[in-house]
């Protein structure tokens, strides 16, 4: 096994730049660089030169295994922060034959030693790239252990309930209950309740990860580029009065009531002979079926169109131009009046959609999946226990292999069983250092 190093702060010049080292040959390193001998988990200053050229006077901390982050001996580098510090002292490193860490493999070796589970490790990646408060929450649940727990439950149900079956056939002859794999069904059942509610709040977890999606739609020159620039405070589209002014779907991230916010402007819908906008139009359309909300935008005075043969009854109405004409809203649907030139009914809107964020993406349980990866497996699993659900009744040892299958796709969750086909995938999104 080799020994790592990387930079664990941001590059640049700063204040502090911190190198972390990991693998069997970090303590020769240390007494290489004149800081041997430092007890463990105590932060020492030493002043760090190599064969006689001074480095830098740091802070040096020693982790020893196994209790560190990677499980291996480990140590931490605090730098003076100039580039010039950083390149010297890395040179070293290189000089001593350690080597540059991978993408992710600081935590990949924690994995591997065992000190995080795979879940785990996906919410080190999460905890970095959190943007809001309700992507750090979840990322911090999820480091902590929740979503492995809520998979090791699934896991649990169904090995109690693959027991049952297979001690009906490997031990036909002992004094066993007749029928004892049929006594596994009730097990199954809650299972499959379990498994068929946490794909239905799949989307849950993944849009806090990924951001919720909110698109505008409606006719030509009803203002939704106006409010578009009004609810991502700059002006981000162009705004005219020529009908058709917007021909592609224009995007713009920012954080409402502490969830990450996907908003998009689009096309007018109308009915075009124009080539270009005609394909404005059905990325117009293709973007507004995506979304977890649209908002119909609507003049006063504008006639059915389009746009109200595309609207959905949750589609929030937003009626535009309140300054120029004042709509009486509908009776028969929500609807919020506003104008960006005087900014009237704006601070209801923004409320409105923070109310609508905590009531889609909070909840009292913690969400059982939060990637992609994680909504394949649990697919996988619920298919296979409810064929083996249906073999029950039937040929209970058709059953146990289907039971089988499905512990063997919740374990690849966590990283129990049958990892390496994934770990690329994984750990190729971390940062270096990481």
């Amino acid at each position: 096994m080799s020994t790592i190093f990387a930079l664990a702060t941001p590059p640049g010049r700063g204040a502090i730049a911190i190198v972390r080292l990991s693998g069997p040959g970090v303590n020769q390193a240390l007494a290489a660089l004149g800081a041997g001998g430092l007890k463990p988990r105590m932060a020492s200053l030493r002043d760090l030169s190599l064969d006689g050229r001074a480095l830098d006077q740091a802070l040096v901390l020693r982790f020893p295994a196994p209790n560190s982050y990677t499980g291996e001996d480990c140590a931490e580098l605090h730098l003076h922060g100039g580039r010039a510090v950083v390149e010297a002292v890395s040179d070293a490193l290189l000089t001593l034959d350690l080597r540059l860490a991978e993408p992710g493999e600081f935590t990949r070796r924690a994995f591997e030693n065992g000190r995080m589970d795979l879940a785990q490790a996906e919410a080190v990646a999460d905890l970095i790239d959190a943007e809001t408060t309700a992507q750090a929450a979840q990322a911090l649940g999820q480091l902590d252990g929740a979503l492995s727990q809520t998979y090791a439950g699934f896991r649990r149900d169904l090995l109690k309930a693959l027991a049952l079956v297979e001690a009906e056939i490997d031990f036909p002859d002992e004094e066993v209950p007749d029928n004892l794999a049929r006594t596994a069904g009730p097990v199954l059942d809650g299972l499959i309740a379990d498994l068929q509610a946490a794909l239905a709040d799949a989307r849950r977890g993944e849009r806090v990860r990924e951001g919720y999606r909110i698109v505008l739609i409606g006719e030509t020159n009803a203002g939704k580029s106006s409010l578009f620039n009004a609810l991502v405070a700059r002006e981000a589209a162009i705004v005219t009065p020529i009908a058709g002014t917007t021909r592609d779907v224009l995007d713009a991230d920012l954080i409402i009531g502490g969830y990450a916010v996907t908003l998009s402007d689009t096309a007018g819908l109308r009915d075009s002979t124009d080539p270009i906008e005609a394909e404005g139009v059905r990325r117009a359309r293709a973007r507004a079926e995506q979304a977890d909300l649209r908002l119909w935008v609507r003049a006063p005075g504008d006639p059915d169109g389009p746009a109200t043969a595309f609207v959905r009854t949750d589609d929030l109405l937003v009626l535009t131009k309140a300054d120029i004409d004042r709509a009486a809203p509908p009776s028969d649907r929500e609807a919020l009046v506003v104008s960006t030139e005087t900014g009237e009914g704006l601070g209801a809107l923004h409320d409105w959609l923070a109310a609508r964020l905590a009531h889609d993406l909070s909840g009292a349980d913690f969400p059982a999946v939060t990637r992609e990866r994680h909504r394949r497996r649990l697919t996988e699993a619920l298919e296979s226990v409810e064929a083996g659900r249906r073999a029950l009744d039937v040929a209970p040892e058709m059953a146990g292999d289907d039971l089988r299958r499905a512990a063997e796709s919740l374990a690849r969750v966590t990283g129990a069983i049958g990892v390496e086909d994934i770990l690329g995938e994984v750990f190729s999104t971390f940062c270096i250092g990481k």
